[in-house]
């Protein structure tokens, strides 16, 4: 009955507070959320609870308040691992706690930290909390309720079959050799550095190929949700490819471009020429056409391709296992778990 928690104190303050109209997620508010998630896993009967190390000190902030007759009756304890500050931290926080146990892993973050804990994580599921930007993989929950659904999921008092879905996922190769992964999207960008990481510039775009995206998504999965939209749960993905700034028309047979209205981010609404799409199923592979590039994955610019460089994108339906609060707690509540005879 051993849950972890893994909150990223970088999240929620990128780019696009300057790029966008996007606000800032401050590190006191993370802290009580972490409060109100650990008394959800407490009354949920998880007995003890693992923290990853940061730069900011969650542990030590969320646990202060709890003193006197308000202890915390769960055991809690921080991971001995050493704090580098950077996405390794979330990967090896991960995988230690997937040797120790955990049976739910809560995260405090956006798509991109969730990409890096699922490297780790294996099989154990996760309770992804939004505290980023564009986020689709990650969900807005009130803490209590990701505590006790998280708890539920990690006492296996609520069957998997239940309380957990197994998402999709993107595996990118460069010359053949796996290079990363993405849960929600792989985007192509017309530029040759990292930079600022998260993609604000719009025009960049060659190609995208995601998972899903559902038109009350934001970000670059708004631009699949408004045009096909695909949902976690269904086995296919989506391979579109982004006209440059100015061209018109497609090869001549073959029709116009499809100007797609999208919320790309936090108050920017823009039209983004698709040049082409098609839908992928599991297994299948597509090339990325515009070399050299580099790819950005769930929003996040990591891997650079050469000039000579052959890369692809595979679509899989082995991802990370995520809890579904809703269904969670709906059999819960079938089961008679919130109620004392």
């Amino acid at each position: 009955m051993i849950a972890g928690i893994i909150a990223n104190p970088a999240s929620g303050k990128d780019i696009r507070r300057l790029v966008a109209h996007a606000t800032v997620f401050d590190n006191q508010e993370k802290t009580n959320l972490i409060r109100r998630i650990l008394l959800g896993l407490q009354a949920a009967g998880v007995n003890k609870v693992w923290f990853m190390p940061d730069y900011y000190g969650f542990y030590e902030r969320a646990l202060d308040v709890f003193s006197g007759e308000n202890q915390l009756t769960m055991e809690t304890k921080l991971l001995p691992m050493q704090c580098k500050a950077n996405q390794e931290d979330s990967l090896l926080a991960a995988a230690n706690m997937a040797e120790l146990g955990v049976r739910c892993l809560v995260t405090l973050g956006g798509d991109g930290t969730n990409r890096v804990v699922a490297k780790g994580a294996g099989e154990v599921p996760i309770m992804p909390v939004s505290t980023g930007t564009n986020n689709v993989f990650s969900v807005m929950v009130e803490g209590t309720i990701a505590g006790l659904a998280a708890g539920l999921v990690a006492t296996g008092a609520v069957e998997h079959e239940y309380s957990v879905i197994r998402t999709k996922k993107l595996i990118i190769y460069i010359n053949g050799k796996v290079v990363d992964i993405a849960l929600i999207d792989a985007v192509v960008l017309a530029e040759q550095f990292v930079g600022s990481r998260a993609i604000w510039d719009i025009g960049k775009i060659r190609q995208i190929v995601a998972t899903c995206g559902e038109p009350f998504h934001i970000g670059i999965a708004a631009i699949v949700g408004a045009l096909h939209p695909i949902n976690r749960r269904e086995a296919k993905g989506i391979n579109l490819i982004i006209a440059e700034s100015g061209e018109q028309t497609l090869d001549p047979t073959q029709g116009s471009l499809i100007y797609v209205k999208a919320a790309v981010g936090p108050g920017l609404i823009r039209s983004v020429p698709v040049r082409s799409y098609e839908l992928m199923s599991p297994g299948q592979k597509v090339v990325v056409g515009h070399v050299p590039c580099v790819i950005a994955v769930d929003g996040e610019r990591e891997i650079l391709i050469g000039p000579n460089d052959f890369a692809e994108v595979e679509l899989v339906q082995t991802g990370p296992f995520v809890v579904d609060v809703k269904s969670t707690l709906n059999r819960a509540t079938e089961k008679g778990l919130f109620i004392n005879r």
